[in-house]
């Protein structure tokens, strides 16, 4: 499989996957066109890998996880945090006033938190294939999973 036909293939669930980790798809695309060059740069290492998609997602949950990683980190710092006195504009219909409510939850989870709850729940992926990509313990997956779900438990508690 060479660069172009990877990217054809897989370039749109990567997309989907890195604007269920950031939030926003503005984001979602700097972060993956970012990794993609790193992909493409290292493809040779890349292809050679058992599976070159999990060996991606892996590159992106990195680079999305590591605040400290080139101009990444510089666009993220610059952008700041949301100010909380500020009211945040929702759809009117009842779904979508949830769905903000629980991207607000989540973004406020630590980012490898976060992550695993992607892999797990929007990836579907194993514990294993998690650990994996996080470069971590199956049991550090689990702990991270359940640590995030209590704040999330905590947070519709509060609400």
């Amino acid at each position: 499989m060479t660069y172009e036909e990877f990217a054809d293939t897989r370039l749109a669930p990567l997309l989907r996957y890195a604007v269920m980790l950031t939030g926003e798809p503005h984001q979602a695309q700097d972060l993956v066109q970012e990794t993609m060059v790193r992909v493409q740069l290292n493809w040779r290492r890349v292809a050679r890998a058992d599976s070159p998609e999990r060996y991606v997602r892996r590159m992106l949950t990195n680079q999305y996880v590591d605040w400290r990683r080139g101009s990444w980190v510089r666009r993220v710092l610059l952008r700041g945090e949301p100010d909380a006195s500020v009211p945040v504009p929702t759809d009117h219909a009842q779904s979508a006033v949830d769905r903000d409510q629980v991207w607000s939850w989540l973004s406020r989870l630590p980012r490898r938190q976060r992550a695993a709850l992607v892999l797990r729940y929007y990836e579907d992926l194993p514990d294993v294939e998690i650990a994996d990509i996080l470069g971590c313990a199956v049991g550090t997956v689990r702990s991270s999973i359940s640590r995030a779900l209590a704040t999330l438990r905590a947070e519709y508690v509060e609400a």
